[in-house]
Order: C-alpha cells, then sequence, then structure tokens
C-alpha cells in the first residue's frame, strides 16, 4: 500500500532534498518502495514598483517535502534509512525520533493537497438535489431522507430527515450518504 509522509528540511532547500532523494532512489534502485518525491507549489502573480506584472513561484509548505512510499503495516528500514539520511533532511514529520517510524498523512488530507496541485481530480458525485438517499454513517445511520443542497467544495450534503414527527435539515460528508 502506498502512504505519504512528510519529511522536514531546511528552508529553501525543499528542491535540493528532492533532487537527491531522486538520485538516491535511482542509485540505490529503490524504485519498488519510494514512488514519488514531491514539493507542493504555487505560481503567484506580483506587481512590481515599476508596475510590471511578474510570477512567483511561492511553496505552499516551507521547509517540508512529501514523499510517497511503500508500506505494507509499516514502512520498510531501508527506505526510512535512505530518506532520513539523505542530504538537508532533519527528519519526518510525526516521528518522534530515537528510531520511531513517522505517521502517514491521512488520505484525505493528502488528496486535498493533491487536488489544489491538479495532479488528481475531485471524484463526480453523483447524488443530486431532491435525490432520496440513505445515511451510511454516524448515529443517524440507516434513516432515508431528501437531498435539499449539495456544496461541491466542501463535499457536504444537507438532507432533510424526519425526526420526531419533523423535516429536520441535517448536514453530512459525501461519503457517508448512498443513494437510494
Amino acid at each position: 500500500m502506498r502512504r505519504w509522509y512528510v519529511v522536514t528540511t531546511y528552508s529553501g532547500y525543499e528542491n535540493s532534498v528532492k533532487q537527491d532523494l531522486e538520485r538516491r532512489i535511482q542509485s540505490m534502485n529503490m524504485q519498488d518502495k519510494i514512488y514519488q518525491v514531491l514539493v507542493p507549489e504555487e505560481i503567484v502573480e506580483t506587481v512590481d514598483k515599476k508596475g510590471k506584472k511578474k510570477q512567483k513561484v511561492n511553496k505552499l509548505f516551507p521547509g517540508y517535502v512529501f514523499v510517497e512510499m511503500e508500506v505494507e503495516k509499516e514502512m520498510d528500514d531501508r527506505s526510512w534509512f535512505n530518506v532520513r539520511n539523505t542530504p538537508k533532511v532533519t527528519g519526518f514529520l510525526g516521528s518522534s525520533g530515537s528510531g520511531t517510524k513517522p505517521v502517514p498523512v491521512p488520505k484525505e488530507e493528502m488528496d486535498s493537497i493533491l487536488r489544489k496541485l491538479g495532479m488528481i481530480t475531485k471524484p463526480k458525485f453523483e447524488i443530486n438535489v431532491g435525490d432520496s438517499v440513505t445515511i451510511t454513517e454516524g448515529a443517524f445511520a440507516n434513516m432515508v431522507g431528501e437531498v435539499v443542497t449539495i456544496n461541491e467544495e466542501k463535499e457536504i450534503i444537507t438532507v432533510l430527515i424526519d425526526m420526531f414527527g419533523r423535516q429536520t435539515p441535517m448536514e453530512f460528508q459525501f461519503n457517508a450518504v448512498k443513494k437510494n
């Protein structure tokens, strides 16, 4: 299973660390354990003192590099050692040191970052206003309701649920409902 980890670096050396890691992956033949190295950046247009427009590259997470690695139950010792001992790498985020393995970035958070960078697209939500849905998670599991609003950006859906004889609007995450 592939998981993303955050590597801490000296600020300003993110691209250098990325290049070094990519070289180490090739030279140590670790393409089957370490898949991608990512420095999230965005291009911002700025105006200088003379009124001239310029494009500037901003790092979204200064001092951090994201690494996608193979893990079965936990991270492989050789992969962990190679990433951790790359020049200008200060460690893994979520590792307390003393040889403890780091915690991977939660999938939802990483998907949000990858969507912002345009590396993945948001899955198409197949439910529309007026559709009947069943709640699949939480305290309202197995209740049926009618969709009244959909917020694609926040991935939240508002459903009218019959509670105590009244229609009550409740908000749910997209993944907490299924179409009937």
